[in-house]
């Protein structure tokens, strides 16, 4: 995966915008207005955070070299991959969709309707 595979994969997501809050080497992809992933535009190799479930994330860098603490974020609830061919494509696109998932599942009721009327 590079960095234009992750911008398609995001943006194909319903209700997501990209931004750049942190400057222009950080961009970030959010979900109604909510955060669920960052990526350094620096990076080499690439790397992203994103949201995870506590005990998940914990799994996860247990088992996963690519996989550590959430930089600059909440460590208990954000996970830093680093993109180095270790895992596939395929799993990269489930830790994806399982932080935009959380971010989806956490919204009001409003902003779920909303969301599916995009």
């Amino acid at each position: 995966m590079n960095i234009e595979d992750l911008q398609s994969y995001c943006h194909a997501k319903p209700g997501v915008e990209e931004c750049f809050p942190f400057g222009d080497d950080t961009m970030v992809f959010k979900v109604m207005d909510k955060v669920f992933l960052l990526a350094g535009l620096d990076s080499v190799p690439l790397a992203f955070n994103v949201k995870c479930d506590p005990d998940m994330a914990e799994d996860l860098r247990e088992k996963f070299d690519c996989v550590t603490p959430g930089f600059h974020m909440n460590k208990r609830h954000w996970n830093t991959i680093v993109v180095d061919d270790s895992v596939s494509d395929k799993l990269l696109q489930e830790w994806i969709d399982n932080s935009y998932n959380l971010i989806v599942n956490s919204l009001s009721k409003t902003l779920k309707k909303e969301l599916l009327s995009l």
